[in-house]
């Protein structure tokens, strides 16, 4: 496969924006002008960097590991979008991947910790951070379930939970980690219907919720699965 120059990336990612994510309703201007900054082929294995704009979810291992992937960039897009992050936010994010995700939120929140299952892929998202400057975003070894969701808990409460992966329902658990006016969100759902799920902290006890769109997504692993039957 040919090698791609400088200027095809930028046009591949010029393509991107107009052709997949303002298409996906993403008009924030802050939004947009990020994903144009910030390099996604950078965050992206070498054997998959001449798709790292292509509409299309990417295997971070080689072999493929169910699961282990780059979310689609309109989808990382849009959540960005709606979790409107602002510079004094803490995030947290669950799957920390390749890094791509965590890039993009240190680059509009003032703290990210990512949490990764993974031990590869964690020391994967470490080095494409460091290598693309990115000083306020830390990934750490955890299963983010694990123990009543303890490693979440650490340094929390959080302005803002990304779940970068679906999952069957969010657990009270973690919502519970969230500050008052924090929002967490989330692709949820069983195949083949998932939902966007964007849910705010309104009080000590009251979230409220928008499911502004729909998508499907790989699982994030350990999270508990929705019973296939209910009496």
């Amino acid at each position: 496969m040919t090698s791609q120059t400088p200027t095809d990336l930028s046009q591949a990612r010029f393509n991107m924006i107009e052709q997949q994510i303002r298409p996906w309703d993403v008009l924030d201007q802050t939004v947009l002008e990020l994903l144009e900054q910030l390099p996604r082929e950078a965050f992206v294995p070498p054997a998959h960097k001449a798709l790292a704009y292509a509409d299309m979810e990417l295997p971070l291992g080689t072999p493929a590991v169910e699961g282990e992937c780059m979310l689609a960039p309109r989808v990382e897009a849009r959540l960005l979008q709606d979790l409107a992050i602002r510079p004094t936010d803490k995030v947290l994010e669950v799957g920390a991947g390749s890094g791509y995700m965590a890039a993009l939120l240190a680059s509009l929140a003032a703290r990210v910790v990512s949490l990764e299952i993974n031990d590869a892929l964690a020391t994967m998202a470490r080095n494409n951070l460091q290598r693309a400057g990115i000083a306020n975003a830390e990934v750490r070894v955890a299963d983010a379930v694990a123990d009543a969701f303890a490693a979440c808990a650490a340094d929390g409460p959080w302005d803002v939970i990304v779940l970068s992966g679906s999952v069957a329902e969010v657990p009270d658990a973690l919502l519970a980690l969230l500050k008052p006016g924090g929002r967490l969100g989330a692709i949820v759902g069983d195949e083949p219907v998932m939902r966007a799920s964007i849910i705010t902290r309104e009080g000590d006890a009251a979230f409220r919720t928008t499911q502004p769109w729909d998508t499907i997504a790989p699982r994030l692993r350990n999270f508990p699965e929705t019973p296939r039957f209910r009496f």
